[in-house]
């Protein structure tokens, strides 16, 4: 098996911004994003950075703002691909399977931003497109969710998300579990949606 780690929008906007993540904690999931680059870098596994991409004009993730710009936790680390994306799909619009592909990989590591959103767009995206997926729990997270529809806590949008991706997408697991499979290049796999049904 070959990885990579793609880590998606870690971006002020997050941390200054108008999305401020609430859960877990964005001081977390920063220092485990933090640790699986480093790892990543010391086991020879490539790292793929995203960057969400708006307008100038878009209320987040305009392009040139402060928002915009990766966090330092990202930008003072080392990566061998940077693409943008417009849509919550890291695949979409952008190079990343050609070049995934082109690099002989076929399991993705995934962290970074909104669990419920970009990530989890991008491990079902990933595996519908032939990849194995990952998703690092620790080192996401989210923000609570309101409209007409009804409201939902970013501790419960997150954990079912994490629940959901698990049953089928992509194999959810810990930043400290992710690193010991990084180094003895162990494949990780999701529980399965019979399996999490039978429970």
């Amino acid at each position: 098996m070959r990885r990579a780690l793609v880590v998606i929008d870690v971006q002020n906007e997050y941390e200054t911004g108008r999305l401020p993540i609430e859960y877990p904690s964005l001081d977390l999931s920063l220092r485990n994003i933090g640790r699986a680059m480093d790892a990543a870098q010391a086991n020879d596994i490539p790292v793929v950075v995203v960057q969400d991409t708006g307008s100038p004009d878009d209320p987040v993730f305009a392009e040139g703002s402060a928002g915009w710009k990766l966090h330092e936790v990202v930008s003072d680390r080392p990566r061998q691909h940077l693409v943008r994306k417009v849509t919550p799909g890291a695949f979409t619009g952008n190079d990343l399977d050609s070049w995934l592909r082109t690099h002989h990989v076929d399991t993705v590591a995934i962290v970074g931003f909104m669990a419920h959103h970009c990530v989890d767009t991008s491990a079902r995206q990933a595996m519908h497109v032939g990849y194995a997926a990952e998703v690092l729990a620790d080192a996401t997270g989210t923000v609570t969710l309101s409209h007409e529809r009804g409201k939902v806590g970013a501790k419960q949008l997150y954990e079912t998300t994490m629940i959901v991706l698990h049953s089928r997408f992509a194999a959810v697991v810990s930043t400290d579990e992710w690193l010991k499979a990084s180094e003895s290049g162990e494949p990780l796999h999701p529980a399965g949606l019979l399996a999490s049904i039978m429970t």
